[in-house]
């Protein structure tokens, strides 16, 4: 209500002193619940900015990428310039299937490329010790970005992204129009966000954060975190419990990835039919909302635990479902 009630305008420091300074603070503690170096933090040498989404923080990421390649090998290659995203990375980009990133990480850095890590979802857990070997060789890239709004009880919109070279950023996409110009900003003495951004007005974002961290604390947020990943599990025993379903991918954090089983007999057109129909009608009831993709051509069922009042039995209720609406289609479909 705060966040969304004041009326910042703190496209520069000067506009809201207040909204700036405490952005670059919150985004600080951040990347120290996740040990990032100091490279990426204002204590250091780098910084962090919240952006609106995941797809803003890798477009200002890709940016920065282009003209720091430009730089190097000249306007006039500028069709020549690829850009590689993995097959785990986020919808924005069309993919490649690779082994692993940290080859591509090193690769890149040697030959001065960027490299930038989409931890949108998963990055939050990595508050917890035993998931920060997760961003393992982050010292190797030159962005990172995750989303509160996905797993930290934050709301939308709230991406953070912290940058090694700031200055790559803002280099880019700084505006210096007259009338935004003033001591303090020609000086280079503060932070002007407006430069970190595509846009050039922003909300005061960096309250939600403060609000959270502030009222929970670390040990509260990694309890959140513990919680909806043991939930998770237990979801995860109820499938592997019925022979008619099956797990698709490993479940290591809240997304557990399924699907009815295929059946040589009918097929693997047939069986994706039924696992859509499977999925429309639990959506269809307004009890459980889920959602579905893709993996390498298989069509799954995705069920995410990680909301803020999600309670066991709100998980045991919707395994309950599910599988009535199994049994219904398989009845009817006589299988």
């Amino acid at each position: 209500m705060l966040c969304t009630s004041f009326n910042s305008v703190g496209f520069n420091w000067l506009a809201s002193p207040a909204s700036t300074e405490l952005e670059m603070t919150v985004l600080d503690w951040l990347a120290n619940m996740l040990k990032l170096l100091k490279s990426f933090m204002f204590q250091g040498t780098g910084g962090g900015v919240i952006q609106n989404t995941t797809s803003e923080a890798m477009l200002v990421s890709l940016i920065a990428a282009r003209d720091k390649a430009l730089d190097a090998v000249g306007f006039h290659n500028m069709h020549k310039l690829v850009v590689y995203a993995s097959d785990q990375t986020h919808s924005t980009f069309a993919k490649v299937t690779v082994d692993s990133i940290r080859p591509l990480a090193d690769v890149a850095k040697e030959h001065g490329l960027w490299v930038h890590v989409d931890a949108a979802y998963t990055g939050s857990a990595c508050i917890c010790p035993e998931f920060r070997h997760h961003l393992d060789g982050i010292e190797r890239v030159d962005s990172l970005s995750l989303s509160p709004h996905k797993w930290l009880l934050s709301f939308l919109d709230c991406c953070c992204l912290w940058l090694e070279e700031p200055s790559l950023v803002f280099k880019t996409l700084s505006t210096n129009l007259e009338y935004l110009r003033n001591k303090q900003s020609e000086s280079d003495s503060v932070v002007d966000f407006k430069d970190w951004q595509v846009g050039m007005g922003r909300r005061f974002k960096s309250l939600r954060l403060w609000l959270i961290f502030r009222s929970y604390g670390i040990a509260n947020l990694q309890s959140h975190i513990w919680s909806a990943i043991r939930m998770a599990k237990m979801f995860e025993g109820f499938v592997k419990s019925d022979p008619r379903f099956e797990i698709v991918v490993p479940r290591e954090f809240g997304l557990v990835c399924f699907h009815l089983k295929s059946d040589e007999e009918i097929g693997s057109d047939y069986t994706e039919m039924l696992n859509r129909k499977l999925l429309e009608w639990v959506n269809s009831t307004g009890r459980v909302y889920m959602t579905h993709t893709k993996v390498g051509g298989v069509y799954i069922l995705r069920f995410d635990v990680g909301a803020t009042l999600i309670e066991e039995r709100h998980v045991v209720a919707a395994w309950k479902l599910i599988k009535e609406g199994a049994d219904a289609l398989l009845t009817c479909f006589d299988l």
